[in-house]
């Protein structure tokens, strides 16, 4: 099964995750949008390339692409029906406000614990609506706080003596830093320019029900008609596998997006961070089953003290005697490496080698 995932903060290589059926990463596929488009290309715009391109590489086979809500059209969703292609999208949400008398009478289904789906089917796709409770409580607290920031903001800008032009300068910074929270309030200042302008805002109810009502359910769109939606939403969940290893990649790993200009140097950036991701994975799996509830990140952190220096010491016959040491682990270094059931190497043999003074009068003797 394919998930693809496109990022824009790669200009030179858009990228994707490939899975398998059981949703393990098995690879970065970055070279489509280096090969089609050039840098800062929308991920509107990359599906098509991608779907030739992968089609073209690896065959027409009985694929599932399972896509954010950003990524595909109207368009590109109606080629991938004309293909026989198979597809799992997000979709946007005023599309949930049209379908939304439709999914009243329809039954809940339990998935797990605090997730709930319901199932719709129309003439040309299939649609579920999911609920989360988790998702729920966050999406609705962030709400309340942006609400009340913006809501303490305005009644500061009512105490305020400000000519009209200033007010909707501070009005308009108060509404970007409250984003979608401004809409549920309806705010009034005076036409006219005059010395001194008051403001009056009031909480819209009509519109907050709406959004309470929708806060932690999300809609999915389908052509797989004989799937049933828990299913259908057990594949798109693994998108957050794919978002997560891109997490992972750019913060744990530190591999930042690099803007490369030949098809070489990114393939081997892409190499490299695909390298690192196996082995974080590999050590997450080894934290999962011996130190559980430890996570990758804490690991690098506390290992990152050790160090490994080199002792250059000279002798009295003009050699140089190295030592290569790595420091000695303390207490929590040892107590890691005994949940991980892992032995430090011994440390390396001294080599002795000819001082570099030693060898430049050798050479001018010569």
């Amino acid at each position: 099964m394919l998930l693809m995932f496109g990022l824009t903060a790669m200009p030179a290589s858009g990228a994707s995750l490939l899975l398998n059926a059981e949703g393990v990463f098995t690879a970065v596929l970055a070279r489509f949008a280096f090969k089609e488009m050039g840098g800062g290309t929308a991920d509107s715009t990359t599906l098509s390339g991608f779907l030739d391109r992968i089609e073209k590489r690896y065959g027409r086979a009985n694929r599932i692409w399972v896509m954010d809500r950003g990524i595909p059209t109207e368009d590109s969703l109606a080629k991938m029906r004309s293909i026989g292609a198979s597809y799992l999208v997000g979709t946007p949400k005023g599309r949930l406000t049209k379908l939304e008398q439709s999914f009243l009478n329809r039954p809940w289904a339990k998935v797990r614990d605090g997730v709930q789906v319901k199932r719709l089917a129309t003439e040309e796709d299939v649609y579920v609506l999911a609920q989360s409770d988790a998702r729920i409580d966050k999406e609705r607290g962030m709400r309340r706080k942006r609400l009340r920031r913006y809501v303490e903001r305005l009644k500061a800008l009512q105490g305020q003596s400000l000519t009209r032009d200033q007010l909707l300068m501070k009005l308009g910074a108060a509404k970007h830093d409250a984003g979608r929270a401004a809409g549920l309030v309806k705010v009034t200042w005076p036409k006219d320019a005059s010395s001194t302008a008051s403001l009056g805002f009031s909480l819209d109810r009509h519109r907050l029900r709406q959004v309470r009502r929708r806060e932690g359910r999300y809609l999915l769109r389908t052509n797989l008609t004989a799937h049933e939606p828990d299913a259908l939403w057990t594949f798109y969940i693994q998108l957050t596998e794919v978002e997560q290893a891109f997490k992972e990649i750019k913060h744990d790993l530190a591999i930042r997006p690099i803007f490369h200009k030949t098809e070489d140097r990114i393939e081997a950036h892409i190499f490299v961070a695909f390298l690192a991701y196996c082995l974080q994975v590999t050590l997450k799996a080894k934290l999962r089953a011996l130190a559980g509830g430890t996570t990758p990140r804490e690991v690098l952190a506390k290992f990152k003290t050790m160090q490994m220096v080199d002792v250059h010491l000279p002798t009295t016959d003009g050699r140089e005697l190295t030592l290569s040491r790595y420091t000695q682990p303390e207490a929590e270094h040892r107590m890691l490496l005994d949940q991980l059931r892992l032995n430090l190497p011994c440390q390396p043999p001294p080599r002795i080698t000819v001082a570099q003074a030693t060898q430049a009068t050798a050479e001018l003797t010569l």
